[in-house]
């Protein structure tokens, strides 16, 4: 009788373990909309979050850090093709200190940019919710805020654009 228990538990363990599902896609395309961030603005320190954002306006969310080479030469390339920017909301955060991110705003002009939000991810939100692992990393948004084409290291602006 104990040796049929015995059997009978370890067969409904092998049936659960067989037909469990386990998701390995990472949050980001489980949830494929703008998340829910929260980074302080350079240069006037105000909070921005993800109810700032205009409605019915494609969003590209940048994740990038003032000292990546890669980063400094994709934000140089996207400035160079502003026109091609005219309907989307860029968002850059970076997590480090806001010091050099504040830097970086002003070494490249960001502000003659007003379609481009720059700040400080303090809470290394947008790095753990994308799963960052190279700079820069671009995820493009459709105007209802659906995640269109994510963009890895560096790629030409061109190419992000076409996704837009």
């Amino acid at each position: 009788m104990i040796k049929r228990c015995i059997i009978a538990v370890i067969g409904c363990l092998l049936f659960l373990a067989a037909f469990a599902q386990e998701t390995t896609l990472p949050v980001y395309k489980q949830f494929p909309q703008v998340p829910p961030f929260d980074i302080v603005r350079v240069p006037d320190s105000a909070h921005f979050k993800k109810a700032d954002l205009k409605k019915r306006k494609a969003t590209l969310v940048m994740v990038f850090s003032p000292d990546c080479d890669h980063c400094q030469h994709a934000t140089k390339d996207m400035l160079a093709q502003t026109k091609l920017l005219k309907n989307v909301q860029v968002v850059m955060a970076s997590n480090l200190p806001y010091a050099y991110i504040k830097k970086f705003y002003e070494d490249y002009g960001i502000a003659k940019y007003p379609g481009i939000i720059m700040g400080w991810d303090q809470n290394y939100f947008l790095g753990t919710y994308y799963q960052i692992r190279n700079f820069p990393s671009v995820y493009v948004y459709d105007k209802k805020g659906q995640l269109v084409q994510e963009f890895i290291g560096s790629v030409p602006f061109e190419k992000i654009a076409e996704s837009l």
